[in-house]
């Protein structure tokens, strides 16, 4: 199989499983102490910005940016915080494209971007396919997971 289709399929796996617990909790819900459902999309969007960034920079031939360089627990903040006066339909819709982008950038990298070593977002050196593979992929479905268990306590 085309290494591009496993992480494509990867991303459309963990993002279903998320999309499939949406529509049975309140978005105003607090999922964890400082974050709602709403937080939780944003945060998965800002990861999703950072893998377009990394593929973008590959595809132009230069040394991926280190967004994440001062630390994922900051990353995660800024990334809730710079869509905070967002509605959760903006966040859900930018969540929705944002996805879409990063889908379609892998459809156009060469295969072989996906095993090039290069910076990731967080510094240290890695590869698109550990990222995805990973981390990303069961990173959302972690998410999902937890929104779930709050959907099954209140049944």
């Amino acid at each position: 199989m085309d290494k591009r289709q496993a992480l494509i399929e990867r991303l459309e796996t963990s993002r279903a499983m998320m999309i499939a617990h949406l529509d049975e909790i309140d978005k105003n819900r607090k999922v964890y102490p400082l974050w709602t459902v709403r937080e939780i999309l944003a945060h998965l969007s800002g990861w999703d910005d950072a893998t377009i960034g990394f593929i973008r920079d590959l595809m132009a031939g230069r040394e991926p940016a280190t967004p994440a360089a001062r630390g994922l627990d900051v990353y995660n903040a800024e990334t809730v915080a710079t869509r905070e006066g967002l509605s959760y339909d903006q966040v859900y819709r930018e969540y929705i494209e944002t996805r879409r982008v990063l889908l379609d950038l892998i459809r156009e990298m060469p295969e072989e971007m996906a095993a090039q070593t290069a910076t990731l977002p967080w510094g240290g050196k890695g590869t698109l396919e550990m990222i995805v593979m990973d981390i990303f992929g069961s990173h959302e479905e972690e998410h999902a997971e937890d929104v779930h268990k709050l959907i099954l306590s209140s049944q």
